[in-house]
C-alpha cells in the first residue's frame, strides 16, 4: 500500500520503535484503545495481540478495506472508517473511557489536537507521534518562544510528557521532520479556574494571533488597560511572557 502525500501518510516501520511505543503505552487486557490513522497497521498488530478492546479509526478506504481482511479473525478489533477531526469520540465507545494513540498526521495535528480535547473527561491518557515541533510547542513555557494557543491548551487540559525523538529512517516514506512521541495525561482536576472556556478560548486565540503586539493592544475589544492592570499584570508586556494562570484570571474578567 504506497502512502498517500493527501492523507499526510508516513508508515511507521522501525520494530525497535514499535516496541518502545508499545511499551510506553503499557496496554492491560480488558482496556479499550482507541487508534487513530492505524495504516499498515505496524502498532495495531501489536496492541491487538494484547487483549485489549482496540477501535481503529482510518479515512482511507482502501486502508479499511484491507484492515477488515487482516483483523476479520480477531473479536477484539474494531473498524471506524471516517475522519478523526470530524468524529464524535465518546460514540465510539458508547461513552465509556479509553486511552487513545496515534501517528497523527502531521498537516492535521495542531487542529486534530484541539478537536479532541473535547473528550477529556472520557480519556485516560493519549500518546501520539507528532513532528517534534509541536510536541516542543506542547511542552514549552512561559517566556519561551514556542510559548503559545497550543501549550496553554494543552497544559489546561492535559499534563504533557515528551517521551522520545524519532528519526525520519523509521518511517516510509521519510518525513522531512523528526518525530517525537508524547504523552498527554489529562488532569484529574483542572490547574486554574476558569468561568467561561469560550471567554478563555477567545483571549488565549486573539493574543497569538498578534503576539509580536502588546497586551493593551491585542486584548483591544476584550480588555482594556485598567481590567489588565486589576489582574496585576504590565500592560506592556506581550502574550508569550504570560502564564498559564494569568491568562485565566485575564479571561475571567472579560464580559
Amino acid at each position: 500500500m504506497r502512502a498517500r502525500k493527501r492523507f499526510g501518510q508516513n508508515f511507521l516501520t522501525d520494530q525497535s520503535v514499535i516496541s518502545r511505543i508499545v511499551d510506553s503505552i503499557s496496554p492491560q487486557p480488558g482496556e479499550t484503545l482507541i487508534e487513530i490513522g492505524p495504516g499498515q497497521a505496524a502498532l495495531t498488530d501489536p496492541l491487538a495481540a494484547t487483549g485489549v478492546d482496540l477501535h481503529l479509526v482510518e479515512i482511507d478506504r482502501d486502508l479499511v478495506a484491507q484492515l477488515a481482511v487482516r483483523f476479520a479473525t480477531r473479536p477484539n478489533v474494531r473498524i471506524h472508517q471516517g475522519d478523526a477531526l470530524k468524529m464524535d469520540f465518546s460514540t465510539v465507545t458508547d461513552g465509556k473511557s479509553f486511552r487513545l494513540i496515534g501517528n497523527l498526521p502531521y498537516n492535521i495535528s495542531t487542529p486534530l489536537l484541539f478537536h479532541l480535547l473535547q473528550w477529556s473527561n472520557l480519556i485516560i491518557d493519549m500518546h501520539f507521534m507528532l513532528q517534534l515541533e509541536v510536541v516542543r510547542r506542547m511542552a514549552a513555557t512561559p517566556g519561551n518562544k514556542a510559548w503559545g494557543r497550543l501549550s496553554i491548551m494543552c497544559q489546561y487540559f492535559c499534563e504533557v510528557t515528551p517521551l522520545f525523538t524519532v528519526q525520519p529512517e523509521s518511517f516510509s516514506p521519510r518525513p522531512r521532520v523528526q518525530s517525537s512521541i508524547v504523552r498527554l495525561t489529562p488532569h484529574s482536576k483542572v490547574p486554574v479556574q476558569i468561568d467561561s472556556k469560550d471567554n478563555f478560548d477567545r483571549l488565549v486565540r486573539q493574543a497569538f494571533s498578534m503576539r509580536r503586539k502588546t497586551l493593551r493592544n491585542c486584548f483591544r475589544g476584550l480588555l482594556d488597560v485598567s481590567q489588565i492592570e486589576a489582574a496585576s499584570i504590565d500592560p506592556g508586556l506581550r502574550p508569550e511572557a504570560l502564564s498559564l494562570a494569568q491568562f485565566a484570571s485575564l479571561s475571567n474578567l472579560m464580559e
